[in-house]
């Protein structure tokens, strides 16, 4: 009994477009956050300044959610799961 494999070959192009693949966090309104908290974590965390931080929970607040960062999934996740130890709702698009 002989087991055929097959393979599979790609493109650089193609390669290049799988490792680009990105992934979007979303910031979720909630009845449990207040504005100071989540300005707080988007500026502890992501780096925003406090002008940006208060834009993104106003967007938040008014549009009901926000996308706040785009990456690869890996790094998209680890930021997930600090804001939501922080308390916020946040998923992974």
């Amino acid at each position: 009994m002989s087991t055929e494999i097959k393979e599979e070959s790609f493109t650089l192009e193609e390669l290049l477009a799988g490792l680009k693949e990105s992934h979007r966090l979303i910031l979720w309104n909630d009845e449990v956050n207040s504005f100071d908290h989540v300005i707080y974590c988007l500026m502890k965390y992501l780096d925003y300044n406090d002008a940006q931080a208060e834009k993104i929970a106003w967007e938040v607040h008014t549009k009901g959610k926000c996308a706040i960062l785009e990456g690869s999934f890996t790094e998209v996740e680890v930021y997930r799961k600090i804001l939501q130890q922080e308390g916020l709702t946040v998923s992974v698009e």
